[in-house]
């Protein structure tokens, strides 16, 4: 490319052990006719040398980059190969976003990040239909990764460059990006007809992803394949001239908007009603509130304190994408220990604990004792047990068969004990419900909760809200005892002694395989498996079962599932004394012995120990 570069790199930082590359979003858009590099795209607060690319002429510290290529209506060279299908994670999408990770190359690029908007945005236009002279409108938020600003400003590209309105909502939650496609406001320009929330959960740092919205709630897997597929087609499309009148449309036509008020506005309103429509019905009420620094903190101060709840001692509230102080994630026993830690150390009546997008929640009670996985689900299913008697419960493959009883015998309602995943357990639900088995909640062990009355979304926030009613609600009929009336509706809850979950991998390289899948060698497995149960007198599988392999036997029991993206077998095994919890390993473990390409250390330690 013969660009003569006329001034050079702001602002670079230099270090001695960290190597970032450029990202090649940023070499196209330094070669944009007047167009200055965005040194913030480097992500350099790591540090690091910068390589620039090869038609930059120089590197200098504090200036800009300019170049005078002329625009190319061809298909843009310096574009990377990239395989956009596996950065399918399920119903979502995940990748690398940041540099600097060894042997974790970026993959969530900028130009990926703009195609995979673009075909969001075909797939919307089709499904909608709309009328060709209003266009669509679709939202964007993200959590507080670091990289979730250069990540908005591409899809926020790739929106415009379709087509389509675009409306920036900054830092937010991924239940707040659904609702914001049934609120009926148009002084916030809702509803809106599509949402994409920029995040990857829990996961570390350098990785972000996108969660999708309509109305009718989250993409499904096959969606995500759809708009994968057809992703790479316009990634292969892309020209120099079309990027920059992508870019030009999304800065002539961005609409940047506060919707977490409207959002939290209703969360407020959702307890007040409960309570009898007191205006500060947690009045004296002491929450202290852990975020994780991710985008749950507006709920202290948005939330908690027009209830009149006392937040003092809320800890982790601001956004900051490196997470520095726990894994902001309800099933980490670090942020669990550091959340009951904040209550017995501020004599709080409650505490509450997001992960980084608030699609997840836990709970502690005011002497530590935790609301999280099989207890969570039990709170839950007592709260929506008293508002719908007999109602099923339906949940994932990993709950506890102490949790079956409480739920049929104490509760009086039906457990649906179906797969992993967040998406297979509400779509079960909701499947449940059109042939006629009433469900009002689906809910995972690892905090994903939705109710039928918040249109079958996972809401930690509104999970949350639902413990809060029962709070407010007691407290308005006058009895006294804080946070005792949520201990006491888990009351009678048989808790296993030890609980565990190894997980056995599959070399995808080992001979054993015969240049089979790691799913078809997974399925002999578990078929082997299967068959040694039976044969075992001890041991009885489950009667119904929707995931894996289960069996009971020595006071306990255990599940062999194959992982839904991984070459992994997860074990999780459950029993009243360790034990009991050995025997059910090695049933296991003489079970699968013969597998040489199943790595079953993390089993033999456990079973030695």
């Amino acid at each position: 490319m013969a660009a003569v570069c006329e001034k050079i790199v702001e602002n670079v930082i230099l270090a001695k052990n960290r190597v970032l590359t450029t990202n090649q979003y940023n070499q196209r858009d330094c070669c944009s006719a007047a167009a200055p590099y965005n040194h913030r795209n480097f992500l350099s607060f790591h540090g690091g040398k910068k390589l620039l690319p090869k038609y930059h002429c120089g590197f200098v510290n504090r200036r800009n980059i300019y170049c005078n290529a002329a625009p190319s209506t061809t298909a843009v060279p310096y574009l990377e190969k990239v395989d956009f299908m596996k950065l399918q994670n399920g119903s979502d999408i995940r990748g690398v976003a940041v540099a600097g990770v060894e042997g974790e190359p970026v993959t969530l690029t900028e130009p990926v990040t703009e195609a995979i908007a673009a075909a969001f945005s075909a797939w919307l236009l089709e499904m909608k239909r709309a009328d060709a002279s209003k266009p669509l409108r679709v939202s964007v938020g993200h959590d507080s990764r670091i990289s979730a600003q250069v990540l908005q400003d591409a899809v926020s590209q790739g929106i415009a460059g379709a087509g389509l309105d675009v409306v920036q909502y900054g830092l937010a939650s991924t239940p707040a990006m659904f609702n914001s496609t049934l609120t009926e406001d148009e002084a916030f320009l809702c509803p809106v007809d599509g949402a994409i929330m920029i995040t990857a959960s829990h996961l570390p740092y350098n990785r972000n992803g996108f969660k999708f919205f309509t109305n009718a709630g989250g993409l499904g897997k096959a969606d995500i394949k759809i708009i994968l597929e057809r992703a790479a087609d316009i990634y292969k499309s892309f020209t120099d001239q079309g990027l920059m009148k992508s870019k030009r449309k999304a800065s002539e036509s961005i609409k940047r908007l506060d919707y977490m008020t409207v959002y939290t506005s209703d969360l407020v309103k959702a307890v007040r009603k409960a309570a009898e429509n007191i205006e500060k019905p947690l009045e004296g009420f002491h929450i202290v509130v852990d975020a994780g620094n991710g985008a749950g903190g507006f709920f202290a101060e948005k939330v908690l304190q027009p209830l009149g709840a006392i937040t003092s001692g809320s800890q982790f509230l601001e956004p900051d994408g490196m997470f520095p102080n726990h894994i902001p994630n309800p099933e980490d026993k670090t942020a669990m220990k550091a959340i009951t830690q904040a209550v017995l150390e501020n004599k709080a009546d409650l505490g509450i604990i997001f992960d980084t997008d608030v699609d997840r929640s836990a709970a502690v009670d005011s002497i530590g004792r935790e609301f999280n996985r099989n207890r969570l689900i039990a709170l839950m299913s007592a709260i929506v047990l008293e508002e719908h008697p007999g109602t099923t419960i339906v949940t994932d493959s990993v709950t506890s068969d102490g949790l079956t009883t409480f739920i049929e015998k104490k509760l009086g309602g039906k457990h649906h004990r179906f797969k992993r995943g967040y998406k297979n357990v509400i779509d079960e639900a909701v499947r449940l419900n059109s042939v006629g088995e009433e469900s009002h909640l689906a809910i995972e062990t690892s905090g994903h909760g939705a109710l039928r009355e918040n249109h079958w979304l996972d809401d930690g926030a509104y999970l949350m809200v639902k413990v809060l009613n029962k709070l407010a609600s007691a407290i308005a009929s006058g009895i006294a005892g804080g946070s005792k009336v949520l201990t006491d509706l888990v009351e009678g809850l048989q808790e296993p002694g030890v609980a565990v979950e190894l997980r056995l991998k599959i070399d995808q390289n080992h001979p054993d395989l015969k240049g089979g899948s790691f799913r078809e060698y997974g399925e002999a497995v578990l078929q082997l498996l299967e068959n040694h149960i039976e044969s075992d007198p001890k041991l009885q599988k489950a009667p119904v079962n929707y995931e894996g392999v289960r069996a009971s036997g020595f006071g306990g029991w255990f599940l062999l599932r194959l992982s839904l993206h991984d070459p992994v077998l997860p074990l999780n095994i459950e029993a009243t004394s360790h034990e009991d919890a050995v025997k059910l390993g090695l049933a296991v473990s003489s079970a699968v012995k013969e597998f040489h390409a199943l790595d079953t250390s993390a089993l033999d330690k456990f079973i030695q120990t």
